[in-house]
Order: structure tokens, then sequence, then C-alpha cells
């Protein structure tokens, strides 16, 4: 069974990229032969790629060279199935790695400014990605969207002509060998004191890119408003507008327990340093760094908002927050504060919850699927 999975670009601290890293192997395990196509093929490991690379200038004509070149390409060589990442029409599979984007300018236009809300309507960009989105989900090519959250899979049905069967939830998996407790244990000495924190601190650690979207000014607001002076937190990832987050800690009078790291390509070290994971997002199909945090025995607090919400059990491995709420969030700080002095129940119920997510078990899936869709496609 021949697969051409299309991803764009390689992003060594983007969660999306390091699930289609860890899958090409665990795919290849299960007997699928995959060949990527991309147009930037470092660090992905793959032993199959063809590169697309075609001229462009800004972000609109960069996706759609890229979903024309990617087209021309797949139809050359003759796959069984054609998975893209990317919303480009004409494919096989869709893997909805990053939600609806008609759904995410919802919630902008909900929350932001009119000077946001009227850019939004002014960017050809997003109109771009909507046209795309809706003309990929209602093709007559597609046969199955991989859904990585149950959220995601209702979005979809309630925006687009499109039958509910093709719709597949398959959960992102995890690399649960890396991503461990004893991996934890192992790190945590020295991670902690490379974050300078004390023992008695409470380190709630967040890693992510595009810090607005998820929410990492409810964060700081959140350390604020808890007020107790132990709490610490933990930013790492990278934001071209990290210098107004940092003001704001800085607004709120937070500076010196707030610490801002920019991008890790290996982020073990910071899962290993801290005692609670937060994702206070706005909007997020699934969140893998929740799930990686969860696997190496690390509660998470985790927005509504976010499709990682879906895996986390209230008092069990984590609390659940409202998106925007940063006196909610302040509140389940503290309770996890308190929790985690006489819990050690928390980090193993966070990686009970994780083992049942291995990126075998997600490469398992995705090879039934394939090859279900193979088949359906000989009768």
């Amino acid at each position: 069974m021949r697969i051409a999975l299309v991803r764009q670009r390689y992003n060594p601290y983007g969660g999306a990229e390091r699930i289609v890293a860890a899958a090409l192997p665990a795919l290849e395990r299960a007997g699928v032969d995959v060949t990527l196509i991309a147009r930037q093929w470092e660090g992905w490991g793959a032993r199959q790629v063809l590169r697309v690379s075609p001229f462009y200038l800004g972000r609109l004509w960069r996706d759609w060279s890229f979903a024309r070149a990617a087209r021309k390409a797949w139809r050359r060589r003759g796959f069984d199935l054609v998975q893209s990442h990317e919303r480009i029409p004409g494919c096989d599979v869709y893997r909805a790695g990053d939600g609806v984007h008609a759904r995410w300018l919802e919630i902008r236009r909900e929350e932001g400014s009119p000077a946001e809300r009227l850019g939004i309507w002014v960017n050809p960009y997003h109109r771009y990605v909507c046209a795309a989105e809706k003309a990929m989900f209602e093709h007559p090519r597609l046969r199955a969207v991989i859904c990585i959250s149950r959220m995601v899979r209702e979005e979809v049905r309630a925006r687009f002509r499109i039958a509910p069967e093709k719709l597949h939830v398959i959960y992102n998996g995890v690399d649960l060998a890396r991503f461990s407790p004893k991996a934890r244990a192992a790190l945590r000495a020295e991670a902690r004191a490379a974050l300078g924190v004390q023992p008695r601190d409470t380190v709630f650690l967040f890693v992510g890119s595009g810090f607005r979207r998820k929410g990492v000014d409810t964060a700081i607001r959140a350390l604020a408003q808890a007020g107790e002076k132990g709490l610490r937190l933990v930013v790492a990832g990278r934001d071209r507008e990290s210098a107004r987050f940092e003001a704001l800690a800085r607004e709120r009078g937070v500076a010196e327990r707030v610490r801002f790291l920019g991008g890790s390509e290996d982020v073990r070290p910071l899962y290993a340093g801290a005692d609670c994971f937060m994702l206070p997002t706005r909007y997020d199909p699934f969140g893998t760094t929740a799930l990686e945090a969860l696997a190496m025995g690390l509660p998470a607090i985790v927005s509504a908002r976010a499709g990682a919400a879906e895996l986390v059990r209230p008092g069990e491995n984590g609390w659940l927050c409202e998106a925007g709420d940063s006196g909610g969030l302040a509140r389940r700080m503290l309770e996890a504060d308190r929790a985690l002095r006489d819990e050690p129940r928390l980090a193993q119920a966070a990686r009970a919850t994780a083992e049942r997510f291995g990126i075998d078990d997600m490469a398992r899936q995705l090879a039934e699927l394939y090859a279900a869709l193979v088949e359906g496609a000989r009768r």
C-alpha cells in the first residue's frame, strides 16, 4: 500500500510536525509504504521524499503554489492514497490537524476589537483558506477526514456538506518510551536547577507557539490573580509578539515569576522540571503538548476549547478551565497547587491516560483506515 503524506514545512517547535515525524516510522512498521511530499523535508526523518518548492511571495501565494505543485506531484506518481495535512482540494484523505479555520475566525471576530474584525474581513489570506477548506471538505474525491478530536468532527459536520461516515476520530499519538515518568525523574533535578526554582515552588508550564490564541495572556493574568508567591509560570515557544506578553507580566507584577524560554527542540526537560501543564487556549484542535505532558506523568489544566479536554478527568489527571477566564484559571491553579502536594496519584492517572494513545496505536488505526479505503476503491 503506497501512501503519500503531504505537509508543506517542518517546524521543530510544532506539535503537528512532531506527530508527522513520529508517525512516519510507525506507519512503516505497520506495513505502509510512505512518501512525504513537502516543500521542506529536513527534520522529518522520511526515507522517501518528493520535494515541491515553487517560488512564492507572501503566505497566500505560498500556500496556493504549494497546493498546485503537490497535486501535480501526487498525480504523476499514482499513489494508492494521498493524505494531506494541508487544505488541498482533491486529496483522498485529509488530516484535520489544524481544525476548522472558519471556526477560529469566528472566535476571533466574537472576541476581537473592531479593528481586528476589520483586519480579518479585508485579509485575502483568510478568504483563500476558507475557500480552500470548503472546496476540500466538499470535494467528491475526498474519501475520509481524520478528525483529531470529537470537537473537530462536530465542527466539520456542522459547517460543511460532508457525509458523516467520512469523519473518523483518530487522536494524536505519543512516543510513550520517549515521554515517560522515568525520563521525567531522570531529568527533573537538573531541569529545576536550570529554571532557578525552589523545591517548594509549583511550576506551571506552557509549551507552544501562537501565544494569544493559546492563552498565554490568560495564564499571566491568572498567575497574578492567584496571589500565591510560590507559583511559577514557564512559557516555552516562539511568538513574534513575545515582548508584549513580557510587558504584560511586568504590568501585572509577576515578571519575576514568569520565565520566557523561547523555542526548544527537546521539550522533555521542561516537562520534567514542571509540576503541572497548562493549555488555556482560545482554540486548539487537540494539543499534542498536553498529551506529551500526560505521558510524562504531568497533570494538565486544559481549556474546554481544546480537543485535549476530552482526555481530562477533573481532579483525577488534571482540570478544565474556560478560555479567557483568568479568574477561573487562577482557581484551578490554586486547586492544582494543593492537590499536587498531597496526591501522587495524579501523576499515575496522567500516565495511564496517555498510555491509551501510543504512537503505534495511532499508526495501527491509520493503517486500518487506509486498507479499508483502498479495498473499497477496488470493489
